[in-house]
């Protein structure tokens, strides 16, 4: 018979659940299933790496409207339909999701699961504009 210890690294080996990203990933993309954090500068860099990340604010519309990053998405997250929209979104497309400071945002992530690629800016909107990133109104 097994140890319970041996049963156990067999079960967490086997499990799809890693701590370990995937070893077959684009190059510059965040794998499947990954959540990333980035800082404002890595952010930036990896919008103008890949221009076809979607950025999805969760801020409400006025907070929008008051700055955004350029192209981003405005999804406000205390919308009554909020999950519905987040449930829509392609789940294949590579999302840099936000908030103000990083609250609203992170509770988003949990609703992203099973999104192919998905990057959290640290500290929100409000880093991005302390960091002297570029706002759009």
């Amino acid at each position: 018979m097994k140890t319970p210890s041996l049963l156990l690294a067999a079960v967490l080996l086997a499990s799809p659940l890693r701590a370990e990203p995937p070893a077959a990933a684009p190059a510059g993309i965040v794998p499947l299933g990954v959540v990333k954090n980035v800082a404002p500068d890595d952010a930036a860099k990896l919008l103008k790496d890949h221009p076809k990340i979607v950025v999805l604010d969760v801020r409400t519309p006025e907070e929008f409207a008051a700055g955004h990053i350029a192209g981003a998405k405005n999804v406000d997250f205390q919308a009554a339909d909020f999950a519905a929209k987040v449930a829509a979104l392609d789940r294949k497309q590579t999302y840099l999701v936000h908030c103000a400071a990083g609250g609203r945002s992170g509770k988003t992530l949990e609703m992203m699961k099973g999104f192919t690629a998905v990057y959290h800016l640290n500290d929100g909107f409000k880093a991005w504009e302390k960091a002297g990133k570029p706002v759009a109104k």
